[in-house]
């Protein structure tokens, strides 16, 4: 093979996912869009925290999730054959280079990204279960306590149904799951769009003084103290969890291996969810700043995410009855959480099929059914979703899986400057330029300060030590799992030998 210093194309060798190309840059932006709707969960969560210091906060970090994005598309573009999203990209870089470190990367980056990605379905039912119980006053006060937080029934019975009902549509294939996708990112996309700009619709009602200087809830600029503690502490603990939210877009690369044009499609598709993101993400909390106030947000009932909703749309609509806006404002929340936990049981399985053709995970996961799905590792993630429900509350959760989902993109950002540097010349249908390669190294080294050091103050701030600790230990199980692997092909090596031995005997 003939590198690029010698002037000559070169062509990059791995294993192809041969999944079916079913959709285009549509489906894949339309599923992906589960990453960009978790706004509706953070951005009330942390303003009631920073108030108008989250809005240059988010809006920096935003700004890093599309960077991803555009990495994602040159990858996922050149590599068109891989599945399982942005994990399944860093093998052939290392393997290049590193050959015999290459599959332990591999097979470890695609763990974590599973292991950050399948915990989205549960905990999304979850928060889809608090406004359904909400909504039609069902009994929350039965329940039990399996390891911190109390969990009531019907949170439980709604999160085990939710999963079985969306395991239907993953199971039939990217063409049937993005028509579901379709509707439901459409039912949440107008409202939340409608809500980002709501302020056009009732200029009196913005206060535009509440972003001068962005300041804290209590007036204080934006490097006072927070709660206490200093407030460079506080956005490196809160980065943690808010990355785990505004990164989330890049989801929609675990789709592009099923593309038609995955050249075309990857561009297009990366590019308009990294757009859209740093829409919402940033117009929505500046509208609820200058709508709301700080004195509004300072209120702690509206940590909950259908209270803030609720009272900002009454605040742009005031002639509208606020029954109309709850049941409105909560069925939206209710698809945006379905949307997700659909995407996080299609997507994550992309990756335990992957790593098993790379040869790092149990055969048992090659497995396609009829429909050309990774049927046996899907079904993995509805069984380990049935399991996480029972962990406890969202913020447990959180923690948790982005142990995983954060840390597995230090890997690929390094695997972004391999393939730069040491493979210029291989096909790349969508290129960015050059010094992107130093981009993606700065921002492994961002990413990794903030999964280390962010992680561990905001589980000892937030009292969650033990859910990190956790992750870290999830992390840690790819190695049974990866022995067990060589274990079947050294075992599958003896029959073969077997086999041929008694051929020639005969």
């Amino acid at each position: 093979m003939t590198h690029a210093k010698f002037g000559a194309i070169d062509v990059l060798e791995y294993e192809q996912g041969n999944l079916q190309s079913g959709t285009n840059w549509w489906g894949a932006f339309v599923i992906g869009l589960a990453g960009t709707i978790l706004v509706t969960g953070a951005a009330p969560a942390f303003l009631t925290v920073f108030g108008a210091s989250y809005i240059p906060f988010i809006t920096f970090f935003t700004l890093t999730g599309v960077i991803l994005c555009l990495l994602l598309a040159e990858l996922s573009a050149m590599m068109p054959g891989r599945t399982g999203g942005s994990p399944s990209y860093a093998y052939p870089a290392y393997k290049n280079r590193w050959p015999r470190l290459a599959p332990h990367v591999n097979g470890v980056t695609a763990w974590m990204y599973w292991v950050g990605w399948m915990p989205v379905a549960p905990l999304n039912m979850i928060l889809a279960s608090f406004y359904i119980t909400h909504l039609f006053g069902l009994d929350t006060t039965s329940g039990i306590t399996p390891v911190s937080t109390f969990i009531p029934y019907w949170t439980l019975a709604i999160t085990a149904v939710g999963l079985l009902v969306l395991s239907i549509p993953a199971y039939l294939g990217i063409r049937f799951g993005t028509s579901m996708a379709t509707i439901l990112a459409v039912l949440s996309m107008i409202p939340l769009t409608f809500l980002s700009i709501g302020f056009v619709f009732n200029l009196d009602a913005a206060n535009w003084s509440e972003l001068a200087g962005f300041p804290q809830l209590d007036g204080t600029s934006f490097f006072s103290e927070i709660n206490g503690y200093p407030a460079w502490m506080m956005y490196v603990a809160y980065a943690f969890p808010l990355l785990w939210t505004v990164i989330a877009y890049e989801a929609a690369a675990c789709y592009i291996g099923e593309c038609k044009n995955p050249g075309r499609d990857a561009k297009i598709a990366m590019t308009l969810e990294g757009g859209y993101g740093v829409f919402v993400y940033t117009m929505l909390p500046i509208s609820f700043v200058v709508v709301l106030g700080a004195q509004a947000i300072s209120d702690p009932a509206l940590v909950d995410p259908k209270t803030m909703f609720v009272t900002f749309a009454s605040n742009i609509f005031p002639g509208v009855a606020g029954v109309v806006m709850e049941w409105l404002m909560a069925i939206m929340l209710i698809i945006a959480l379905v949307l997700s936990a659909l995407n996080s049981l299609m997507g994550c399985s992309r990756s335990l099929y992957q790593m098993s053709l790379d040869g790092q995970f149990p055969r048992f996961y090659q497995h396609l059914n009829k429909n050309h799905v990774p049927d046996r590792a899907m079904m993995t993630n509805v069984a380990a979703s049935l399991g996480i429900a029972f962990m406890g509350g969202a913020i447990e959760i959180y923690s948790f899986s982005n142990v995983g989902y954060l840390g597995s993109f230090v890997p690929v950002l390094i695997a972004y400057y391999l393939l730069r540097n040491d493979r210029p010349n291989v096909r790349r249908p969508f290129k960015l330029p050059e010094y992107f390669k130093y981009i993606a190294l700065m921002l492994a080294a961002l990413y990794f300060f903030v999964w280390l050091i962010g992680g561990v103050i905001y589980s000892y701030i937030g009292g969650q030590a033990i859910y990190y600790f956790l992750g870290i230990a999830a992390t840690f199980l790819y190695l049974p799992l990866y022995w067990y692997r060589k274990w079947e092909d050294r075992r599958a090596g003896f029959s073969e030998a077997a086999t041929a031995a008694s051929t020639s005997g005969s």
